[in-house]
């Protein structure tokens, strides 16, 4: 239940997109056609998916004080924590690199229709966001990075695909000219955005525990006390 509550929030709650307004270059560039956006989508999806877990093993091992502990006690007093953001890049830059091979060697069209959009996956806000992201929620195993990192992914990847589909529909569309293009595309993303705000009582709805109303027992019971210690004071003032 723990993996399946972080799974959904991170793909539903804290999408990088409608959460965060992460990757939005990316997202606004290749979400003209459908195709592109899944070929990207899916792109996003592997790099996270291999990322987050491989920068939580830097993290747990190499980048947090005292983390450096495994090679003998005389490293425990290390912190290499300044060098996250360059280890976390390298990483990411290597996935990238690794999914640009693929796609150019089996699929060239969906090579040339991203262009220079795959290649820069390895500077995408959202990409490095969910390694930090991860970072900062403190994750107690592997396990639940990589359930984050594909999460996110797929956040990301449903994203894209909705306003892709949405934006070769309103082709067809009587737009006014002024919103035309990018303009009732950031309309869209926002209220996408607020749709998306509403997925957040499923999981963090009545979490708060709410006072207990006074039970009528104890009403009766309070209403004893007072009889009684009326009769107490009866006999005291009698004496």
């Amino acid at each position: 239940m723990e993996y399946l509550e972080l799974f959904l929030k991170s793909i539903f709650i804290d999408n990088m997109v409608f959460a965060f307004f992460l990757g939005m270059c990316s997202y606004l560039a290749v979400s003209k056609k459908v195709a592109t956006a899944v070929g990207l989508g899916a792109a996003v999806i592997f790099v996270l998916a291999i990322t987050v877990p491989l920068n939580w093993l830097l993290d747990k091992y190499i980048l947090q004080e005292g983390a450096l502990s495994w090679l003998g006690p005389e490293y425990a007093g290390y912190d290499l924590s300044f060098l996250t953001f360059i280890l976390f890049i390298a990483t990411i830059a290597t996935m990238v690199q690794l999914v640009e091979i693929v796609v150019e060697k089996f699929s060239p069209s969906l090579y040339n229709s991203l262009g220079i959009f795959l290649p820069l996956i390895a500077v995408n806000c959202a990409i490095l966001g969910g390694s930090l992201f991860m970072q900062q929620k403190e994750f107690p195993g592997i396990s639940h990075a990589a359930v984050y990192g594909v999460g996110s992914g797929i956040g990301w990847f449903l994203a894209i695909l909705a306003i892709a589909a949405i934006r070769e529909k309103i082709r067809y569309s009587n737009i006014p000219a002024p919103l035309r293009g990018l303009g009732i595309t950031f309309i869209l993303t926002g209220l996408m955005a607020i749709g998306f705000m509403s997925f957040g009582g499923m999981l963090t709805g009545g979490d708060e525990p709410k006072a207990a109303a006074p039970t009528e027992q104890a009403e009766e019971v309070d209403e004893n006390k007072l009889v009684d210690v009326t009769i107490k004071n009866t006999n005291i003032i009698q004496e």
